[in-house]
């Protein structure tokens, strides 16, 4: 079983680390198009935001499935969005900008939709950071409040997508719905644990 589970989360591993491969070839082979700059950092931008839904995506699983071993997949799926995320901020810094920070601010005060993609990456980078067992002693019960904003970090990052793109607006809406359902079974299992936690309040003897 446990031989099981270690060759599960190697393929897991293998499989999110195949975007980048193929984008490397895609980029060796020139397959890119006729602005493979733009491609590149679109590819990465996009899967940093798959990884975030499907890290997302873990809690609901876990709570139908009651598997103990979902966190850990969880973690790993956020820390490649993190990864991804980081790709793609650094080949807009570096590539697209060259790390000129009078163009880079000059072009974050004239694209409002660059604000929620670098609203987004700091949360991200904060609970990437954080993500780290030591990092959840350390914060304590400040660790679940700070990784509660990872839906605000999905939601801004939709945002950034939707308004940069002129063309076909099929793929942000679709990520729109899924991070949608995915608060709303949030907010759901919340709200009823909830009132569970409160049926299951002694009364008091005033109250008999």
């Amino acid at each position: 079983m446990n031989a099981l589970i270690k060759n599960l989360w190697t393929v897991t591993l293998v499989v999110c680390l195949l975007p980048l491969l193929l984008l490397g070839l895609d980029v060796v082979f020139d397959n890119l198009g006729s602005n493979p700059i733009q491609a590149v950092h679109i590819r990465l931008g996009d899967w940093s935001l798959r990884f975030l839904c499907i890290a997302l995506t873990i809690t609901p699983i876990q709570t139908i499935t009651r598997w103990r071993g979902m966190p850990e997949y969880r973690q790993l799926f956020g820390l490649f969005a993190f990864f991804y995320a980081s790709l793609h901020f650094l080949v807009y810094l570096l590539v697209d900008h060259n790390f000129n920070w009078s163009l880079i601010i000059m072009d974050i005060i004239e694209s409002p939709y660059i604000w929620f993609g670098v609203f987004a990456y700091i949360i991200v980078f904060l609970l990437g950071i954080t993500s780290s067992k030591f990092a959840m002693k350390k914060l304590g019960k400040n660790w679940k409040k700070l990784h509660r904003w990872v839906y605000l970090a999905a939601i801004a990052s939709v945002i950034h997508y939707f308004w940069q793109l002129k063309g076909n607006l099929a793929e942000p809406l679709l990520y729109a719905i899924i991070i949608s359902l995915l608060l709303s079974f949030r907010i759901f299992t919340w709200f009823t644990a909830r009132q569970l936690g409160k049926m299951m309040i002694p009364k008091g003897r005033g109250d008999e």
